[in-house]
């Protein structure tokens, strides 16, 4: 069984940090890609970043390139996400979700299987 419960969340300034991070109790976290997505007020869920299982590899947005940064630490069952340089507009509600056993990683959300609660963010101006 999958849970996911996303911490992490709060209030910030712009061009301040964060860590979120993105913890599951099963036992087969560590054979799952984990994706993060935002949905802002009013408009639809967006991919964030996803990694793959093993943690080789990792994808961003063009929005979060080079100011997030995904990881995983799989003997913690735990994924975070730092998220540097905060600016207004990456305020939102972020989901970390996880695909089924051995897939590889995806930025459509219908590609996850499961989802945690998610965490909110906001940056002030």
């Amino acid at each position: 069984q999958v849970q996911l419960v996303e911490s992490g969340g709060g209030l910030v300034q712009a061009g301040g940090s964060l860590r979120l991070s993105c913890a599951d109790s099963g036992r087969t976290f560590s054979i799952r890609a984990i994706g993060w997505f935002r949905q802002a007020q009013g408009k639809e869920r967006e991919f964030v970043t996803a990694i793959t299982y093993s943690g080789d590899n990792t994808y961003y947005s063009d929005s979060v390139k080079g100011r997030f940064t995904i990881s995983r630490d799989n003997a913690k069952n735990t994924v975070y996400l730092q998220m540097n340089s905060l600016k207004p507009e990456d305020t939102a509600v972020y989901y970390c979700a996880a695909r089924g056993t051995f897939y590889g990683s995806s930025s459509d959300s219908a590609d996850y299987r499961y989802w945690g609660q998610g965490t909110q963010v906001t940056v002030s101006s």
